[in-house]
């Protein structure tokens, strides 16, 4: 090979270098346009549900995860796993001022609720999405117009049999053990939807009565009769209408004290007599 040639080649090897780089190049970003998977502009959620998930990222993330999983912290729960929940528990516990909590409580309590009710309805949604929870009810499930006195006493058959252990008779709620309690479900600002979803998803210490244990028409007539013992009226002294604890105290300390009383004065009397 003459002097010449190797230099003509040696001055065109950088120029072929580059090309072929160049071509790969090409090459390598055509094959990855027609592998990459077609993005779309639409959102990959329905609009109400997408509002729900920046919702919850934004409010409820930093103690039941980013995706509701759950957040545990050195073996403790921080807050659990809500995949399965289902839009109805969220509903309550966000409407009832539950949630979010403002730190760790053995049970939480009904505060000022800080939310509207599309922002509830969204974040809610966006929860049962993720899972296969009890969905949010129609208001046809918890309306209770045009019940019957007799649906109206069957709700308070329901209620004192399978509600009142905890709740006391009149809704007026009640102390558990281990410093837990049963919440009033009258006077307190309650509402009829609130009470339906407690009784399908069982908040806290509460049992979950499905449709099989209660029925739609069942929950109804339990709503009604709460409503019905909220409106009536007191007559005489309620004692707050707490049950046989207030009325047993009553008993003794009015009745029995009356009655020693009474046997000391006689006594008083029959000592001066003699």
């Amino acid at each position: 090979m003459s002097e010449r040639t190797l230099r003509r080649r040696t001055r065109r090897s950088p120029l072929r270098r580059a090309a072929l780089i160049g071509a790969a190049l090409v090459v390598m970003g055509g094959i990855s346009a027609v592998a990459a998977p077609t993005v779309s502009n639409a959102s990959p959620l329905p609009t109400e549900v997408g509002t729900g998930q920046q919702l919850f990222i934004k409010n409820c993330s930093s103690c039941h995860g980013l995706n509701a999983q759950g957040v545990t912290v050195n073996g403790t729960v921080i807050g659990p796993n809500i995949q399965n929940a289902g839009a109805a528990a969220v509903s309550f516990q966000m409407s009832s001022g539950r949630m979010p909590m403002a730190g760790q409580q053995q049970q939480s309590r009904r505060t000022t609720n800080t939310f509207s009710a599309d922002e509830i309805k969204a974040v809610a949604e966006y929860v049962g999405a993720l899972g296969n929870g009890p969905g949010l009810p129609t208001s046809s499930q918890y309306d209770t117009t045009g019940l019957t006195a007799e649906e109206i006493a069957k709700g308070g058959e329901l209620f004192r049999t399978n509600c009142s252990a905890c709740h006391n008779y009149a809704g007026k709620g009640g102390a558990l053990s281990n410093g837990n309690y049963a919440p009033p479900l009258t006077g307190t600002g309650v509402t009829n939807q609130e009470i339906w979803e407690a009784v399908r998803t069982g908040p806290q210490n509460m049992p979950v009565f499905s449709p099989t244990q209660l029925s739609d028409e069942d929950a109804r007539s339990i709503i009604a009769y709460l409503s019905d013992v909220n409106s009536a009226p007191d007559s005489g002294y309620s004692l707050g209408g707490v049950g046989p604890v207030t009325e047993g105290a009553a008993a003794w300390i009015v009745g029995i004290g009356s009655l020693v009383g009474f046997a000391l004065w006689i006594a008083s009397r029959g000592a001066r007599a003699r």
